[in-house]
């Protein structure tokens, strides 16, 4: 568990909406490439509820940016 907290000191995530289908994604990435987040498409700000919604309808992909 210490060696998780550890990592996680070293992770970056965003959370957002697809524009193009409708999907809650969890953007993770090292601090390091930062960057990149801004060269894949735009996620819309959501909502506590919207994202509970997206999840419960098993509408979710998690994507590991390099």
């Amino acid at each position: 568990m210490a060696r998780l907290l550890e990592l996680g000191e070293y992770l970056v995530w965003y959370i957002g909406k697809s524009e193009s289908d409708e999907m809650l994604v969890v953007r993770v990435g090292t601090a390091s490439k930062t960057a990149k987040f801004a060269e894949l498409p735009r996620l819309s700000s959501i909502s506590e509820a919207e994202a509970e919604a997206l999840l419960k309808a098993g509408k979710l992909r998690v994507e590991w940016v390099e």
